[in-house]
């Protein structure tokens, strides 16, 4: 066994891990090729938050049994970690790791070539199926298993200039629209000494921006993301650790990937205000602007409180970029609380919102609910977001017309663009000198776009 493949499907947490098993794969000796080069070895990290995210793994899976018929095929990440029968007609060459502790043991032993079939829990019905793989290959996991091997840490996240660090594992939160509490129901914390060790690893390899995240990212330290069972109702392990990221030498950007309301603490605003390479951009979670509906999603704030956090958050930043999620056509969701959640979008004034339509999951307290909305008007309701994110992006960007932004470089390939510190895309003008991919320049924004803005460069290197 020589070459591997890696598809990875779904959230920033499943991408880290993808880069977590290319390492441990190329530690082993093998060399990652492309999968139209028929690897030896194919890993497909799943993802199976929603019914399109579970089709598409599935999909892959089916596509590199054709592509590759004679790899060994490896299916991790959440979906085989659910046994709710999405996986029962998968073809026998295919290995199931339903539980993520085995996934290192389970690739050595496959590598090392140790036995001759490989014992997978297929169903609930029938836990113990041993599943017939191509080229003699069998692991039996009592015996076999040491269960004491982990991938690795981050040295390098390779293909992209952003590096994405997750720090936090799990949910025990159980929104009622959400199966991750079941597909990751450990809360767990990475210790800060381990993150910061692994942050200097990625900025030595050349990364500008480190991007933080986790599962639940507000809960990084604790040891479930309820916070009623929290003693304090606050925590500050979040703001600790970024006071102590923020003075890695030559890490010019730490962003956060997605917090809820009650995260944004006086404590963490602080940390974000003394810390000028901790991004102005805070994605907040608002899955919809009805009281109601967040009743029903069992989450765990309400709007007065998210209106509080926001103004928080703007009084103490530069006009930072407030990004958001919405669920659209949740169960019981009436025209009034469709209103609601259109209201409050523009009362933010959110930068930028990801618009879902809500289809039932299997395995959530969501998908029993009564009082499903009608295609028809969830489609309409999406369309009214998606044209009201484009509306407030323009706005909220028409704010820095004149004013010079620093962009880290990306794509440079036609036409170069980046990100800037509030998150929005910003393309160079093609007459401009190319710029080198992972450099920092300065960038004069002269004009306002419906997919971000268009400048000339001010400043060639900034750092």
């Amino acid at each position: 066994m020589k070459t591997f493949s890696i598809n990875s499907l779904g959230c920033k947490v499943n991408q880290y891990e993808s880069q977590q098993i290319r390492e441990l794969l190329e530690n082993f000796g093998l060399h990652k090729v492309e999968p139209s080069n028929k690897p030896d070895l194919v890993v497909i990290n799943s993802c199976c938050v929603t019914h399109t995210a579970s089709a598409k793994s599935r999909q892959c899976i089916r596509k590199t049994q054709k592509q590759s018929p004679n790899a060994v095929i490896i299916v991790s990440g959440c979906l085989p970690t659910v046994q709710i029968g999405e996986l029962n007609s998968m073809a026998e060459d295919v290995h199931l790791i339903r539980n993520r502790s085995d996934l290192a043991d389970t690739l050595s032993c496959i590598i090392n070539n140790k036995a001759a079939t490989l014992t997978s829990q297929r169903t609930q019905s029938c836990p113990d199926t041993t599943i017939k793989a191509k080229k003699s290959y069998k692991i039996k996991y009592k015996n076999e298993l040491n269960n004491n091997m982990n991938l690795p840490p981050l040295t390098s996240f390779e293909g992209q200039t952003r590096a994405f660090l997750k720090i936090q594992d799990g949910c025990d939160g159980y929104c009622t629209y959400c199966i991750v509490p079941k597909t990751r129901p450990f809360v767990r914390s990475k210790p800060a000494d381990e993150v910061l060790n692994e942050a200097q690893a990625l900025v030595e390899s050349g990364h500008r921006e480190i991007v933080v995240t986790g599962i639940f990212l507000g809960a990084y330290g604790r040891e479930t993301v309820r916070r009623k069972n929290w003693l304090d109702q606050q925590n500050n392990h979040l703001a600790d650790l970024l006071d102590k990221m923020a003075e890695i030498p030559n890490l010019a950007r730490i962003r956060l990937s997605s917090l809820e309301p009650a995260d944004l603490t006086p404590r963490l605003l602080d940390t974000l205000c003394q810390h000028p390479n901790i991004m102005p951009h805070l994605h907040l979670s608002l899955q919809s602007g009805s009281d109601n509906i967040l009743r029903k999603m069992c989450r765990q704030y309400r709007i007065e409180e998210f209106r509080e956090k926001v103004d928080s958050a703007k009084s103490r930043l530069d006009r930072p970029a407030i990004t958001t999620d919405i669920i659209v056509g949740f169960p019981g969701e009436t025209d009034a609380d469709f209103e609601q959640t259109v209201n409050m979008a523009k009362i933010v004034g959110f930068a930028k919102m990801h618009v879902f339509t809500f289809s039932p999951r299997k395995g959530t307290a969501a998908a029993d609910m009564q009082d499903s909305i009608d295609n028809k008007v969830i489609k309409q309701r999406s369309k009214i977001l998606r044209d009201l994110n484009i509306e407030l992006g323009l706005k909220y960007r028409r704010q820095f017309i004149g004013e010079t932004a620093e962009i880290l470089i990306e794509k440079d390939n036609g036409q170069c663009s980046g990100r800037s510190e509030r998150y929005f895309t910003v393309y160079l003008n093609k007459t401009e000198k190319k710029q080198k991919r992972n450099s920092i320049v300065g960038v004069k924004l002269i004009e306002n776009r419906e997919n971000g803005m268009a400048g000339t460069i001010s400043h060639p290197k900034i750092q």
